[in-house]
């Protein structure tokens, strides 16, 4: 089961499940993740961090008196692991979910979204036409780890049982290794025998775009939600 998270703690823990419910893991990240050294700005009324690592990179920054938005548990843990106080998550853990969360309380408010390079204009975007004043600070980028790709070759080989795929970006550098090797018709062939989990709808959605049919998309988008619904899906 091959599995795309960031070489770090995620990869970890989700090795960890996945052991935890007898499937062999294939570890194969497709996200790097490189700080820009920015940090988020002082002066918004609300403040939005949509993932753990963008909270780990904004440590030491100090909120005051913004109104603090995770955009789901895993990043409200990190946040209050690092002393920050977190106001507000929303109940669907996307970028429409905060949209939805905030659109009746920013109008004439400036609201400040602290993220990678790859997020969703579905969050600006909608915050915008909640009549906020939104600023985005990029606090990292995401790239492609040169060594990515066992996961890719897997499946073109026929090999690989089930993928779980945790963002739409990893969708995306997924396909984009099958086409750089050439293999592309045959690892989408590979997939269509396998079992395609998708953390989430907007994930879902980005491979449907990319003609990649998902099998599996948990109500919470959490990974040992989706790992689990994957497994169920297999037996």
């Amino acid at each position: 089961m091959a599995v795309f998270r960031p070489d770090d703690e995620r990869m970890a823990q989700a090795i960890e499940i996945l052991e935890s419910l007898a499937v062999e893991p294939v570890p194969d990240p497709m996200l790097e993740i490189r700080p820009t050294g920015a940090t988020p700005r002082t002066d918004a009324a609300v403040t939005i961090l949509t993932s753990k690592t963008g909270v780990e990179l904004a440590e030491g920054w100090t909120p005051g008196e913004t109104r603090l938005v995770a955009i789901g548990p895993s990043t409200a843990e990190a946040a209050e692991a690092v002393g920050f106080e977190v106001d507000l998550i929303p109940d669907a853990y996307t970028s429409a979910g905060l949209v939805d969360a905030l659109a009746g309380s920013v109008a004439g408010k400036r609201v400040e979204v602290a993220r990678s390079d790859h997020g969703s204009a579905v969050l600006t975007d909608g915050l915008n036409e909640a009549g906020a004043y939104v600023h985005e600070t990029v606090l990292y980028e995401l790239t492609t780890p040169d060594d990515a790709g066992e996961s890719v070759e897997l499946a073109a080989a026929g090999e690989l049982d089930a993928a779980l795929f945790t963002s739409s970006l990893t969708v995306e550098h997924f396909l984009a290794i099958a086409s750089e090797r050439g293999i592309e018709a045959e690892v989408r062939t590979g997939l269509a025998q396998a079992t395609v989990g998708a953390i989430g709808s907007p994930t879902a959605e980005t491979a449907a775009s990319m003609d990649l049919s998902v099998d599996v998309v948990p109500a919470d988008a959490d990974f040992e939600a989706l790992a689990r619904a994957v497994v169920a899906e297999l037996d």
